[in-house]
């Protein structure tokens, strides 16, 4: 039994300090927030000041690169603009030029093509004739010469 007497009252005496030990935390909390509050105001309000003051001398510089970007936009097109029309009229006047010392070309190009289309029927054309006039003597061959032939066994036989 003197065991069991030690380990309660070990154990009871550990709970009873871990008691008292978060009382006593749960009061520093609590002393430690009330303490902090005027720190926590104090950091709140120069937070703001500062932003304040950030906005307040930011401010005429965001107006003045406003006002210079718009400036330099607007003189960006002003200077831009004759050089765009002029690269406009030259695009135009290439593409012009280009379309007329082709058309004679295309024309060309047209006109043989069409002459080849034209002597290639007259090819194709001469070149049916002679198939078929070889299959005509062919056949006119085939016909006469077995004639022929039968004509000289007759002879040879008389």
């Amino acid at each position: 039994m003197g065991v069991s007497s030690f380990f309660k009252n070990l154990f009871g005496t550990a709970k009873v300090t871990a008691n008292e030990v978060a009382e006593k935390a749960e009061a520093v909390f609590e002393e430690a927030k009330v303490a902090a509050t005027p720190y926590m105001e104090k950091a709140e309000t120069f937070v703001e000041e500062t932003i304040n003051k950030t906005k307040e001398t930011a401010t005429p510089y965001i107006e003045k690169a406003e006002a210079f970007i718009e400036e330099n936009t607007a003189k960006a097109k002003e200077t831009a603009t004759p050089y765009i029309e002029k690269a406009e009229t030259f695009v135009e006047e290439t593409i012009e030029k280009a379309k007329v010392a082709a058309t004679p070309i295309l024309e060309k190009t047209e006109a043989l093509i069409e002459d080849a289309k034209i002597e290639g029927s007259k090819a194709i054309d001469s070149i049916k004739e002679k198939v078929s006039s070889f299959s005509n003597d062919s056949n006119e061959d085939c016909v006469e010469e077995p004639k022929e032939q039968t004509n000289r066994i007759e002879e040879d036989a008389d």
